[in-house]
């Protein structure tokens, strides 16, 4: 389950840098204007980094409109994500984090805007992001492309609600 984190793991001996980060918008949009370059935990800055910018944003969005955003993110960032991944010559690098802030931005609009809900959003969504239950870790071993990317995110992020759907329902 973990084997993708470990330092044995080629995709894990190649880098990605700001300049290469900076160097397409394929790169931009996969590492989320360079976000993914952090180390370490790439994905857990992606994921702090879209919730950032969803709180910054919310106030000017409708709350409806996230669910086009999240929609266009998806297929950008599968887009994002297959090139940078034939770009680096590694498929799911490490600094790819646009699947992860899609999958915090659709979870947001999904959970009560608190920051308590926000908070819990983020943990659950690190955690199933992390463990891939099924069928995440199937499209994240077996489909080694841009759309596998951004779906077993997706289902991370599925669970995630799940979870937190289930703790509201008993909490209110």
């Amino acid at each position: 389950m973990f084997d993708k984190y470990h330092a044995d793991n080629p995709v894990n001996k190649v880098r990605m840098s700001w300049g290469f980060a900076f160097s397409h918008p394929a790169h931009i949009i996969a590492s989320f204007f360079g976000t993914g370059v952090i180390r370490p935990a790439p994905g857990t800055w992606g994921t702090l980094a879209g919730w950032i910018v969803f709180v910054l944003l919310s106030p000017w969005i409708p709350y409806w409109t996230w669910f086009f955003i999240v929609a266009a993110a998806f297929l950008g960032g599968a887009w994002a994500c297959q090139k940078t991944s034939d770009d680096l010559g590694v498929p799911d690098h490490g600094s790819i984090v646009i699947d992860e802030v899609f999958a915090i931005w659709l979870l947001l609009a999904l959970v009560p805007p608190t920051l308590i809900w926000q908070v819990a959003a983020f943990v659950a969504f690190r955690f199933f992001d992390i463990v891939k239950l099924p069928p995440a870790d199937y499209f994240d071993q077996k489909m080694k492309n841009g759309f596998g990317i951004m779906l077993d995110d997706a289902i991370a992020a599925l669970y995630a609600w799940i979870v937190l759907f289930a703790v509201q329902w008993l909490w209110y």
